[in-house]
């Protein structure tokens, strides 16, 4: 039978020639993929480890499986190269048997060295390299459940309901034997020949059908029942080998008007994206890491989770089926398409359904991400149609699925090629107005009704030191990030056809190309600190929308010291009532949902209390005469904020900053100031991914109604620099048409 045995401790690990004792899970990018450009080593090290012929019987087979080791590796025993893999997401195992000693030597490379064949290549988050989940070592007898294909277990289950009834499809692949054995729940029991399969490299299936009388639906947060499965390999009388794995019986199904739907009911997907990283650690998590963070967005309301870029540690995955989460599942075909990286894709592709198939919280398989950044191009698409068709061959109950780059043109034959689809929206952050959201979904909305839609990321960065009582887009505030998700929260409220909607990002993440707001090295949209100790306001907005336990929050605790004379207090909350106390007498109270906003005289030192019922929370303000230099990012200046006396005068009938950027490309003058201006924004996009981007008719005309500005600001350029005073100087010696 089968001996799994954790293989984690007493690896050397390698980098330039030094070397150190660790334990497993690693990564080399723990601290300089955090802190910012060109401190990022992207290379090839080495992990070494001695061991001893393990015991086994004769005729047993011994396998390595690494859960994941990014980007590529390359397995060499005693001298013997045994293995190698691209793909630094997913699993994968080797037989070593052959090559075993009784003293060995186990060298495994590990590169995250830039490439035209792996993905990722190109995207806004850190690749961090090395081991950095768990290895095992496994045992089998020579006749066992498949160990090679694609990573997976070697047992699918399909669950399909039947009326009241749900019929359970079995496919375990072998190496060998006569027959399997299927127990569910230790009840049912049946059993299902072994006979050659028609795909070689599959070696031999057995394949049949179970029925479950009145099945326990999964029901995600409300009843995420799992039921348990065994299956033994028999080959005569002997029990070769014994595999256990879970599956919920469940159906999902998408309405281009209603919206997502869970066993026939509507259940409008509210989720958050996640990356598998924090802070000084990296990808290198422990299960009490994984652990906080489901906890953590579970304790928000969201009842769903887009498991960015790429797949996601298996026991992240088993704690979606045991909370009742929907996933959203992909793989990292993502911003640019490599024509040398069609095989990496499918090879990715198959991993990520063969490794996760049985899960009940997974309910698509998602092709790319914003994958046409520069353009859609014909080897693009038939790559896309490929794993379309992979998806759909290999798993005919789960949907395919898209996430789209907001320029992308709705009519592109990308959007329509998977069965779902959805569109990255930054309006109001990099493009935009918030309210542009809304209209975006209202036209797609009406231009194709049975075009099932989602948002599958939009977001805010926000640095929690970073305040302002006038916050604007582009300030990197904490404030102007919780006034952004109060209204995204409001939009889906009055829209139900939108099937689900993913906040981008639940944590902050590594970025290593980025420095913005004196903070490099990280992507900083997300609602929870990096190091998941401080929630920012606009986690407390979701709690006040999504989240049944009883709450209150006081908004803008870190604003402490405020300038102006009367301030705004906001409460957060899903009561229904808030009373406001400064300095232990009320002063006000309001009836409403969500957001209860006081306006309140200030003078010094004050004590704030937010009361609904026995909740409470508190805090404390100081009246200023000086804005608090620590409120604002550095590229920023104080006045900028409060003050705007020292902008220069416009002059009616001429151009300015205020002018928009249509107005401004009418004149020859000013478009020629224009391409410059263009030309500079370009080069200051994070890690350079503006590069070639292909802009659609429909941005470009959203663009050009934006006053020049707020494009300037929403570029990362200083509004009072010498150089944009020289622009707007220009400017307003440009009479307008």
């Amino acid at each position: 039978m089968r001996t799994t045995i954790l293989w984690n401790d007493n690896w050397i690990f390698e980098k330039e020639g030094k070397s150190k004792s660790i334990t497993l899970p690693h990564t080399w990018n723990a601290v300089d993929g955090q802190t910012g450009p060109e401190q990022y080593y992207r290379g090839t090290c080495l992990y070494k480890k001695t061991f001893e012929r393990p015991v086994m019987e004769e005729g047993q087979r011994v396998f390595v499986e690494f859960r994941g080791a990014n980007s590529s590796a390359k397995v060499v025993l005693n001298g013997r190269e045994v293995a190698s893999h691209d793909g630094g997401y997913s699993c994968f195992r080797t037989d070593i048997t052959e090559a075993l000693s009784d003293l060995n030597e186990m060298v495994v490379s590990v590169s995250n060295e830039p490439n035209t064949r792996v993905y990722p290549q190109k995207a806004d988050f850190t690749f961090y390299g090395g081991i950095y989940r768990d290895v095992y070592l496994v045992i089998v007898d020579e006749k066992h459940f498949d160990m090679d294909y694609y990573g997976g277990k070697g047992l699918y289950v399909t669950p399909r309901l039947n009326g009241n009834d749900a019929e359970i499809e079995i496919k375990a692949y072998t190496s060998g034997g006569e027959r399997i054995r299927i127990s569910i729940d230790g009840v049912t029991e049946q059993e299902f020949e072994v006979v050659p399969a028609e795909d070689a490299s599959c070696g031999y299936v057995a394949c049949g059908k179970i029925t479950i009388k009145e099945p326990h639906l999964w029901n995600g947060l409300k009843d995420p029942f799992l039921y348990n499965i065994t299956a033994t390999l028999l080959d005569g009388t002997k029990e070769c080998d014994r595999i256990y794995d879970r599956f919920g019986v469940r159906q999902f199904h998408v309405d281009p008007h209603k919206g997502f739907f869970l066993n026939g009911e509507s259940y409008p997907l509210r989720g958050v994206s996640r990356h598998q990283d924090r802070a000084g650690v990296g990808n290198a998590l422990t299960k009490e890491m994984h652990k906080e963070d489901i906890d953590l967005i579970l304790s928000m309301g969201a009842n769903s989770i887009r498991l960015a870029h790429y797949q996601h540690d298996q026991y992240f995955y088993d704690l979606c089926d045991e909370k009742g989460i929907v996933v959203w599942a992909e793989i990292p075909y993502i911003t640019v398409h490599m024509d040398s990286g069609r095989e990496n894709t499918i090879s990715q592709m198959k991993e990520l359904v063969s490794q996760n198939y049985n899960h009940a919280s997974i309910m698509c398989w998602a092709l790319s991400n914003e994958i046409s950044l520069q353009g859609v191009t014909e080897d693009l698409l038939e790559n896309h149609r490929i794993l379309n068709d992979i998806v759909h061959e290999m798993d005919p109950i789960r949907y395919s699925a898209m996430a789209n780059l907001f320029l992308l043109e709705t009519d592109s034959p990308l959007v329509t090629l998977p069965d779902i689809r959805g569109y990255n929206l930054y309006y109001g952050w990099y493009v935009g107005e918030m309210e542009d959201n809304d209209k975006w979904f209202d036209d797609f909305h009406n231009q194709h009704p049975d075009v099932a839609i989602g948002l599958t990321e939009y977001g805010a960065d926000s640095v929690i030191t970073l305040q302002s009582p006038i916050p604007e887009k582009g300030d990197y505030t904490e404030s102007y990030q919780a006034v952004y998700h109060e209204h995204m929260l409001e939009m889906f409220s009055t829209r139900p056809y939108i099937w689900g909607t993913y906040l981008w990002n639940m944590f902050e993440f590594a970025a290593a190309g980025r420095d913005e707001a004196g903070d490099p090295g990280k992507n900083h949209k997300g609602v929870i600190t990096f190091d998941r100790k401080q929630k920012k306001d606009a986690y407390y907005i979701y709690k006040a929308w999504w989240s049944d336990e009883p709450f209150i929050h006081l908004c803008g605790k870190r604003y402490h010291d405020r300038i102006e004379d009367n301030t705004e207090i906001k409460v957060y909350s899903n009561q229904k009532s808030v009373t406001l106390f400064v300095d232990g007498v009320e002063v006000g109270n309001a009836s409403g949902e969500h957001i209860f906003k006081f306006n309140v005289p200030i003078s010094g030192v004050h004590t704030i209390k937010a009361v609904s019922g026995e909740l409470s929370d508190e805090m404390e303000i100081t009246k200023v005469s000086e804005p608090n230099p620590t409120y604002f990012a550095p590229d920023k200046k104080v006045r900028n904020w409060f003050d705007k006396k020292d902008e220069p005068e416009e002059k009616e009938g001429y151009l300015s900053l205020s002018s928009t950027m249509a107005e401004i490309q009418a004149i020859p003058e000013g478009k020629a100031i224009l391409d410059r201006m263009m030309a500079a924004m370009t080069s200051r996009t994070a890690g350079g991914m503006g590069e070639g981007v292909e802009i659609s008719e429909a941005m470009q005309q959203m663009i050009a109604r934006q006053p020049l500005k707020k494009l300037l600001q929403q570029g990362g350029m200083d509004i009072e620099s010498d150089e944009i005073k020289a622009l707007s100087n220009a400017l307003m010696n440009i009479k307008k048409q």
